[in-house]
């Protein structure tokens, strides 16, 4: 309340030369309050103009999703890496009953 009258006073005091020199002088603040002040009651127009959702707040938590969808794709991954292993060895039993030996590669020398 003390704000908003000071802020309508600075206004109407402002057609008059000095006056909001004075306002400030009487009152003991500085123009920086009044610039603040002013910000502070446009937002306070604007939040109250802005529109509100209805309903209660969603509950979800977006954090909690990503990790769900990725601990799904990691199960997916996982899956089809086992397949994939389970398709190679097919692949060295048959090329050894074939004469043609697939030779057995360490992953960590390949690096």
């Amino acid at each position: 309340e003390y704000k908003q009258r000071i802020l309508q006073e600075a206004d109407s005091a402002a057609a008059t030369p000095g006056g909001v020199g004075a306002l400030l002088r009487r009152e003991g603040l500085y123009s920086s309050h009044l610039g603040n002040w002013r910000r502070e009651r446009s937002q306070g127009i604007q939040e109250a103009l802005a529109p509100r959702k209805r309903g209660p707040k969603s509950q979800r938590i977006p954090l909690a999703e990503e990790n769900q969808k990725l601990r799904r794709q990691v199960g997916q991954l996982t899956e089809k890496l086992r397949k994939a292993e389970l398709i190679i060895d097919v692949q060295k039993k048959v090329a050894a009953l074939l004469g043609h030996p697939i030779p057995e590669v360490d992953p960590e020398e390949q690096s």
